[in-house]
């Protein structure tokens, strides 16, 4: 599959694998694969997001991220149906928080940033490569890009959808803005 990829699309890999190790992650998920799409500055993706406005907010979105991940995955969506329940799910972070430690609903084994070592792919961020796959085919297209994998992360019922989707990023805003057609780069 990989070697359908984009230069662009080799590069937001090796980026959300290094996002995991800066973050101490133990495996490279949704949230790393957005943090690097984020990082690009002149690719298909990154040209639909500044087009979305997603990158003038990229702090909210990084802030967004690191929420779900402090809270072991529920995105703001998801707390909101919660609270609809009667399930306050700051303040179980917070109790759970209090008895083990600042994140450990965000831990998940990890060797640490300074430790060398193979970071893999949560099965949800193999989706996300595997849903981009799709989409490049299904669009008529030869090469993997970027753009692929932005759509990709919009498709699915995942952390980083949800926050593209509260910063203005659905799929079908995404997919006008990198437009209906054959991707014009294939780096």
């Amino acid at each position: 599959m990989f070697e359908k990829f984009t230069k662009d699309a080799r590069e937001v890999v090796r980026a959300a694998v290094e996002h995991a190790g800066r973050t101490g992650g133990g495996t490279v998920g949704e949230p790393e694969l957005l943090l690097a799409l984020l990082d690009r500055t002149d690719s298909p993706a990154a040209a639909a997001l500044g087009t979305l406005g997603v990158h003038r907010r990229r702090e909210s979105v990084v802030e967004a991220l690191a929420t779900v991940r402090r809270r072991g995955g529920i995105s703001t969506a998801d707390a909101e149906a919660l609270a609809g329940l009667g399930i306050d799910v700051d303040a179980i972070v917070a109790r759970v928080e209090h008895a083990h430690g600042v994140g450990a609903l965000a831990a998940d084994g990890a060797a640490g940033p300074r430790k060398r070592v193979r970071r893999p792919f949560t099965a949800e961020a193999r989706s996300v490569l595997e849903r981009a796959l799709r989409i490049a085919v299904g669009r008529g297209e030869r090469r993997l890009g970027d753009e692929h994998l932005l759509l990709a992360l919009t498709t699915g019922p995942g952390p980083a959808a949800a926050v593209l989707a509260d910063h203005g990023a659905s799929y079908a805003e995404v997919l006008r803005a990198v437009g209906e057609g054959p991707a014009r780069k294939a780096s």
